[in-house]
């Protein structure tokens, strides 16, 4: 089993606004890096994404894959790998944790492992890459909101 990688970023914004965005799944093209295409393919009683087929694409690695997501209100989201080719297991995570001044942490918590050989520190070196990414990403599509 892989080990997880995790990083995090303040964003002037309140828990709704940011979990909005990341739960805006079809636009992830616009500020995901590799993300091609996202199509949700089910939905929760509240209209968020249960199911969705991402198109990925970054460097030696490009996959079709479903994950599944579990909603926890504005709090947290969880996702898991249903089915993938390259990718045999995905697990990741988006905390939101409100402070004092208004601002929120967002924590981005992620375990991927690949069907293809990977040294462990590239494969480290990569999600490490792909979380400081994504939480920037998040930000900036926050702030032009």
């Amino acid at each position: 089993m892989a080990d997880r990688t995790n990083g995090e970023i303040t964003i002037e914004a309140d828990q709704a606004k940011i979990m909005g965005v990341i739960a805006d799944l079809p636009v992830y093209p616009d500020w995901s890096d590799g993300v091609e295409s996202v199509e949700v393919l089910d939905t929760t009683a509240d209209g968020r994404p249960d199911r969705a087929r991402f198109k990925f694409s970054s460097g030696p690695i490009k996959d079709t894959y479903i994950l599944k997501y579990t909603w926890h209100g504005d709090d947290s989201v969880d996702w898991t790998l249903e089915e993938g080719s390259v990718i045999k297991q995905q697990d990741g995570t988006y905390t939101l944790i409100p402070n004092e001044d208004g601002t929120v942490t967002v924590t981005y918590d992620l375990m991927v492992e690949l069907s293809i050989p990977m040294i462990g520190m590239i494969r480290k070196k990569a999600e490490k890459m792909i979380v400081k990414t994504a939480l920037q990403g998040l930000k900036d599509r926050v702030d032009s909101l």
